[in-house]
């Protein structure tokens, strides 16, 4: 059993969406960054950034004690060595799905991120930042597009590369990206949102969803935050 310490962002979608296609069982444990759930000393234990998500593994494969881990890229990597699931064992092609997981991570989420926040959050609209970052969301947007040239999926076969990107582009249209000037990464959006395990990750998120909008506090919380 994996208790699944989530929220409904990107982040938190690429777990639910691997542990539906992997039929892991799992319990969600909401954590509302909005209200500040993120920086519970219970949760703070398990996933020290205070970012979700996060998982508990009650069964993990050494019979140990319950395993934490925080970082969604991690938990992918993590839940798919222990399924056999979505990434291959080794060689070449173990290699290309984990170079493009790692670029998500490191790319593709933080300026997406940077995209949301500037054109939807921050109090003041810059100019130059706005710009700043909706261009280097579509030349992210053009590097994936390209890579998929020719394949159906980012790394060959369907794998946790592809459940790391897509939660990041679903919402395109906030990020002021028109999918149809990237003609493979439309097709690959669109066979992937019509996948059942992502139809149910996606309902699943629905029925959590906080109802409130993004108040000024809850924008003190998560936009706020320094050492203390």
């Amino acid at each position: 059993m994996i208790d699944l310490y989530y929220w409904t962002t990107p982040n938190g979608h690429k777990i639910t969406i691997f542990l539906e296609e992997a039929e892991v069982d799992y319990t969600i444990k909401p954590i509302n960054i909005g209200e500040g759930d993120q920086f519970a000393p219970d949760f703070l234990a398990i996933a020290p950034n205070n970012r979700i998500p996060a998982i508990v593994d009650h069964e993990p494969a050494d019979g140990g004690e319950p395993l934490s881990l925080f970082e969604s890229g991690a938990i992918l990597q993590y839940l798919a060595e222990k399924t056999g699931q979505f990434l291959p064992e080794n060689g070449r092609d173990r290699t290309a799905v984990l170079q493009w997981l790692y670029w998500q991570m490191g790319g593709l989420g933080p300026m997406l991120g940077q995209n949301h926040h500037f054109g939807i959050y921050a109090p003041e609209k810059i100019p130059y930042a706005i710009t700043r970052y909706v261009k280097e969301t579509e030349r992210l947007y053009g590097v994936l597009d390209t890579q998929l040239e020719g394949k159906d999926f980012i790394a060959g076969d369907y794998s946790i590369a592809d459940m790391a990107c897509y939660p990041w582009i679903v919402p395109y249209e906030a990020q002021q990206q028109n999918l149809a000037d990237f003609p493979n990464l439309k097709r690959w959006f669109e066979a992937i949102q019509t996948r059942p395990a992502v139809e149910r990750a996606y309902a699943i998120a629905e029925t959590i969803r906080s109802e409130s909008t993004m108040t000024e506090e809850a924008k003190a919380i998560l936009f706020g935050q320094g050492r203390r």
